[in-house]
């Protein structure tokens, strides 16, 4: 039986289907009743001021440290141009092993550990970081030293923001509050790319690119660090450690004192169903039944590292040089833009268009510009050719938007997909493995014209196997509660898109 209530004070969560069931003094269940709340836009909108209120600190603390992430990210994978440093393979994946040890790290602590200790400890690793860019910008050593440390803070960073947004934001706003993570990143990628090629360095000049680097990176540490002390945990997490109270503390907090008491309610009852149902299953039968979500996720997240790489990155230097004949023009500019520009258009549409539609437009597209660029790296002829390297820097460029459509979805969909004993143990192994195909394609590319042919080729078929995956077993999961999100990803397939 259906029963769909419309309400002028509905619920801050729209609730696709809640489940209840009756047993009676025989043993036997009741048959179950669904019960399908739809929510008014008016009291959405007033439910969105509530939380997002409260809550704009930790996103904005998410968002400026993960703008430094992606800037020294985005120097490990060929910008590294105008530095005076030496590009070796330990300068570029020294970071990613940062954040490997950092996920790891954070993997075993969130769960024990209030995130602000975590969200601060992040921010003080990043904010060395960047001093070290700026009183040793020319030392090799201090500046390897520094990436380690920089990429350990977003490795804990990484680990305990998806799973720290992924509970306190609500199922209408979940989308693009973690996808603040991927957007912090493009924002950083955008910052070092067009810093870096358009440096002018001469020997009059007073400053280095490496210590504006660090300058920009000690302004986002120090403010992000700084508003950590507004910061508001989990009621999820208080739930664990068996604090009713403390729980209803960080609620009131959340939501505000305004919230009417049957929201209130509402909201912290699924609180303590999804705590319930966690803490009643053992870890092996929860690691058992996430099989099918890590798989799902493999095919997700892992995705992202292909999506900005080294030969990407030498592609479109290459093709840019032999074009405009110098990298001070605008196809550079605008291949950094563009990625942002689909970042933006994605966090602002994945609450409202849904984020299996917005991803599976930006992976379709990725997949057929991916193989494009294969086709025309096969032919030795053109890398010399002036028409058919435009054509690369055009694709090139047009790859960059869709990644940006496509990467936003990832964290939230980690954040959902993994039930709450293993969550913290899979996002980081998920994140650990995105990091290894970064270092496993900087290690073995030989730069070569055969190897972009091959690099080009095989992630290009990676693609079209991740669409078919992803618009098959992902699911949608606007507008349900973590609870259900987890409920849906365990479904083999789930091919609705909308």
């Amino acid at each position: 039986m259906t029963t769909s209530i419309t309400t002028g004070q509905a619920p801050p969560v729209i609730i696709a289907t809640t489940t209840t069931t009756t047993t009676t003094t025989t043993g036997q269940p009741l048959p179950t009743t669904y019960v399908e709340v739809i929510e008014e836009p008016q009291s959405q909108r007033i439910s969105n001021r509530w939380t997002n209120t409260q809550n704009a600190h930790a996103a904005t603390l998410g968002l400026l440290l993960f703008a430094y992430g992606g800037m020294d990210m985005a120097q490990g994978l060929q910008w590294n141009l105008n530095t005076g440093i030496t590009t070796t393979y330990q300068l570029e994946y020294s970071w990613f092993i940062g954040v490997i040890i950092g996920a790891v790290v954070a993997a075993f602590t969130v769960t024990h550990v209030p995130k602000k200790y975590l969200y601060l400890l992040a921010g003080i690793l990043q904010l060395i970081d960047a001093i070290i860019f700026v009183s040793e910008p020319n030392d090799y050593t201090s500046i390897v030293a520094a990436r380690y440390v920089g990429g350990v803070g977003i490795g804990l960073l990484t680990v305990a923001f998806i799973i720290h947004n992924s509970e306190v934001y609500l199922g209408f706003s979940r989308g693009k509050w973690c996808g603040l993570e991927q957007f912090g990143m493009t924002l950083g990628i955008l910052i070092q790319v067009l810093m870096d090629s358009q440096w002018h360095s001469s020997s009059s000049s007073s400053i280095t690119i490496n210590e504006v680097h660090g300058i920009i990176g000690i302004v986002f540490a120090a403010f992000a660090t700084s508003s950590v002390a507004m910061s508001v945990e989990s009621p999820i997490f208080h739930l664990r450690q068996g604090d009713e109270n403390g729980a209803r503390t960080s609620q009131t907090h959340l939501l505000g004192t305004a919230t009417p008491q049957d929201v209130y309610n509402t909201l912290f009852d699924e609180y303590k169903r999804y705590v319930m149902e966690g803490t009643s299953q053992s870890f092996g039968k929860q690691l058992a039944s996430s099989v099918v979500p890590f798989i799902k996720m493999i095919f997700c997240r892992c995705l992202v590292a292909f999506s900005f790489s080294v030969p990407l990155s030498l592609t479109m230097l290459g093709s840019t040089l032999i074009w405009k004949a110098s990298m001070l023009s605008w196809p550079m500019i605008l291949w950094s833009i563009l990625r942002f520009i689909g970042a933006l258009l994605a966090i602002c549409s994945v609450d409202l268009i849904g984020r299996k539609f917005v991803s599976l437009v930006g992976l379709l597209c990725m997949s057929a510009l991916m193989l494009s660029l294969a086709g025309i790296t096969a032919h030795d002829t053109y890398y010399t050719n002036t028409y058919f390297m435009s054509q690369v820097c055009r694709i090139s460029m047009a790859f960059q938007f869709f990644a940006g459509l496509f990467v936003i979805s990832t964290p939230t969909y980690l954040g959902e997909a993994f039930p709450m004993r293993v969550k913290p143990f899979l996002i980081g192994l998920v994140v650990c493995i995105e990091q290894l195909i970064h270092i496993i394609v900087i290690v073995t590319f030989l730069k070569d014209a055969y190897c972009f042919f091959q690099y080009f080729v095989g992630v290009g078929i990676i693609l079209v196997v991740g669409l078919i995956i992803f618009g098959v077993l992902m699911p949608e999961t606007r507008g349900l509660s973590l609870r259900q999100a987890g409920d849906r990803f365990r479904r083999v397939h789930d091919i609705i898109a909308y």
